[in-house]
């Protein structure tokens, strides 16, 4: 449930006034006068009547000056949520509070703004970007519910990025000049976020990453920036696990041209050539809506597999024009991208998508926390969707990650926040987040690369399978790996 929202500002409407007749606004009351440019357009002998009413007009704005006054042309993307709650420091693990827990008292005076980032609208990935917004509306009534920012109420103040570096830049910088945001958070594209990261360095704005994994986000080793996505190269490490589990001889790439589908793909090659597997790979933009050229140049290179690494609703493009080609999963096999665990989209845009795999990213059903079961329970209530795909985890827990930090930190100086994500240690729906790796304990100490900087080191992933037509991602099993495995694997 929300906090108390700020009572809206006035704002002033501007319009042309023919006349004399009264006008409401809100519970405000206007008596309009017509002026030309010499005076009051009116004969002399009736000008003392126009002053006595304009004396009337003003005692009547003024008497309902305190008053609420309707917002007009509040932008939709910039829906802000008053959240409530204050954590005191302590050395313990910082634990969030439950529904069950009584509600603590109501924040009060000047809201802390943070910023919240994610694509809404295409090239972007929409389905991510929605579950994500999702995802920070049910953290932001939680912390509201539970007093707020240091004891104040936080707007959350969330744009829409497209999927556009340009786009992400642009939205960051009206977040910190014109918002006077103290924070950011979320983010679902890496190409976008490495020109977010950008403007946060510049600017000196602490950012929490939610679904971000290109590496050099965090081997830029800027001190604002902090990732709970997993790094690129260690998923492709999953990747190949779990491919050469299969084992196949032969595999083709489908990814984007984005600066997280090209280095994607170019090590997890590089790391399936270790193990002996050729790999070819292909690549397309971001909203590509006709594969036929494509499908049929990999149809020449007789692949075991085929990975797809596309994106969003690009990936259900593909998918299902491969199947319809005699590609799909029941013909070869198919990695599918993961939002294939949103079961609803999946199935109307890819019909033909039985027997598909796809990675989950975070704890598996299995091992959900306390925590994990609570937020899985409250979007699904949002939703409709059986279970909360891992970007929505992410953004989650970015944004509860962020407040915490200001909380233990005791303000919203960015160098006190930066050492308080430093020492964070937070039990979240993802697990224990930490950022072990940092000024303290910098890369070359603690004998790790650069990309650990500020990242969680933690992650959880699994493979899934689809074994039945229309089956919930919740009843999909776990097929890989070994000590998550709920069901083998059916192969073509």
């Amino acid at each position: 449930m929300l906090g108390a929202l700020r009572a809206p500002s006035v704002r002033f409407i501007s319009r042309p006034l023919a006349g004399w007749p009264i006008q409401t606004t809100g519970s405000c009351t206007f008596i309009p006068f017509h002026f030309q440019k010499g005076g009051v357009s009116m004969p002399r002998k009736r000008f003392w009547l126009a002053s006595l009413a304009l004396v009337l007009a003003l005692m009547l704005l003024a008497s309902c000056a305190g008053g609420q006054v309707e917002k007009v042309g509040e932008p939709t993307p910039t829906k802000a949520l008053v959240a409530t709650e204050a954590p005191t420091k302590a050395p313990e693990p910082t634990k969030a509070p439950e529904a069950t827990q009584p509600k603590a008292e109501e924040a009060a005076g000047e809201p802390v703004k943070i910023g919240a980032v994610m694509p809404l609208s295409a090239p972007g990935s929409v389905t991510g970007g929605k579950a994500m917004q999702a995802a920070f509306e049910i953290a932001a009534e939680e912390i509201n519910a539970a007093g707020g920012v240091l004891g104040r109420p936080l707007e959350l103040i969330m744009e829409d990025t497209e999927g556009l570096p340009e786009r992400g830049a642009a939205v960051m910088e009206k977040l910190i000049s014109q918002d006077q945001v103290v924070a950011v958070v979320g983010e679902y594209h890496s190409s976008v976020g490495l020109a977010e990261m950008e403007v946060a360095h510049d600017n000196h704005i602490p950012i929490v990453f939610a679904e971000t994994w290109n590496d050099k986000i965090t081997a830029s080793r800027y001190p604002e920036v902090f990732r709970v996505a997993p790094l690129s190269s260690e998923v492709a490490q999953l990747d190949t696990d779990f491919i050469v589990s299969l084992g196949v001889e032969k595999v083709v790439i489908m990814t984007e041209n984005t600066d997280y589908g090209i280095p994607a793909a170019e090590k997890t090659t590089e790391k399936l050539k270790d193990k002996g597997i050729e790999a070819v790979t292909f690549s397309a933009d971001p909203g590509t809506q006709d594969f036929s050229s494509i499908i049929e140049r990999i149809k020449g290179e007789s692949p075991d597999l085929i990975l797809v690494l596309l994106t969003g609703e690009t990936s259900y493009n593909f998918e299902q024009q491969a199947a319809e080609a005699g590609l799909g999963p029941q013909d070869v096999i198919m990695i599918c991208n993961q939002v294939a665990a949103d079961s609803e989209s999946f199935w109307k845009n890819v019909p033909d998508g039985n027997f598909c795999f796809y990675r989950q990213v975070g704890l598996p059903p299995v091992l959900w926390t306390d925590k994990t079961k609570a937020f899985a329970e409250k979007y699904t209530a949002k939703t409709g969707e059986a279970t909360p795909p891992s970007y929505a985890m992410e953004a989650y827990d970015s944004l509860w990650v962020m407040v915490t930090a200001i909380n233990n930190a005791g303000s919203t100086d960015p160098d006190a926040i930066i050492e308080a994500l430093e020492n964070i240690t937070y039990e979240g729906a993802l697990g224990v987040i930490t950022f072990p790796v940092n000024s303290k304990n910098p890369p070359e100490q603690a004998g790790k690369e650069d990309k650990w900087w500020h990242q969680f080191p933690d992650f959880a992933a699994v493979f899934i399978q689809y074994q039945e037509q229309g089956q919930m991602s919740s009843d999909a099993p776990v097929v890989f790996p070994e000590k998550f495995k709920t069901a083998d694997a059916i192969l073509p």
